[in-house]
């Protein structure tokens, strides 16, 4: 069953900006022309969303977020209220910027009031703890704190804090064991 998504009588959604099917756009968001949103996402009140702007689906913004040019969001994703998004290393007013992209991958979620810097890109599963300042690429299942934000373990895709047990790492909540080889996760066993 397809549902068209629903934008509240209160949002501002531009001609030329594509919001997927199952969409729910609440009240007082604004979203440019060129900006595309996938299917299933929550896009919750007071969030700027501009033109450069690619978000997959299933993602949940939550209030207070402006999401600016060359951010991309994959699928999964939970961003957390009054995240912020810049893009532009060098700024001054009426001057001219070289755009700095940021990407989400997959499945992470970003904490609230966490500031994520231009350039960086924000690994499959990570977990960037609350009021974070992310000045560098997160790894995969990372979990970051911290300003500048630093690595101080691993989540599961669960959420949860891995326990490091020998060369594995297991998730106390869902039971899933995990290796780290080379820099790249790898599930050994699902619950």
């Amino acid at each position: 069953m397809t549902t068209a998504p629903f934008i509240h009588d209160h949002a501002l959604v531009e001609p030329g900006a594509t919001i997927g099917i199952g969409t729910r756009v609440w009240a007082f968001v604004h979203i440019l022309p060129g900006a595309v949103i996938g299917q299933d996402c929550n896009v919750c009140d007071h969030v700027f969303i501009e033109n450069d702007v690619v978000i997959g689906d299933r993602v949940t913004v939550k209030c207070g977020i402006y999401i600016w040019d060359g951010v991309t969001i994959e699928d999964d994703v939970h961003l957390g209220p009054n995240v912020v998004f810049t893009n532009d290393l060098y700024p001054r007013s009426k001057q001219s910027f070289e755009l700095g992209r940021i990407i989400v991958r997959r499945g992470a979620s970003v904490g609230a009031n966490s500031t994520v810097l231009p350039g960086v890109t924000i690994g499959e599963r990570a977990l960037v703890g609350a009021g974070s300042v992310v000045t560098k690429d997160v790894p995969p299942h990372a979990l970051v704190v911290g300003n500048p934000a630093r690595p101080i373990g691993y989540v599961c895709d669960c959420g949860h804090r891995l326990s490091e047990a020998s060369a594995e790492w297991q998730c106390g909540a869902c039971s899933r064991r995990y290796t780290v080889e080379a820099g790249v996760f790898r599930l050994i066993q699902q619950r």
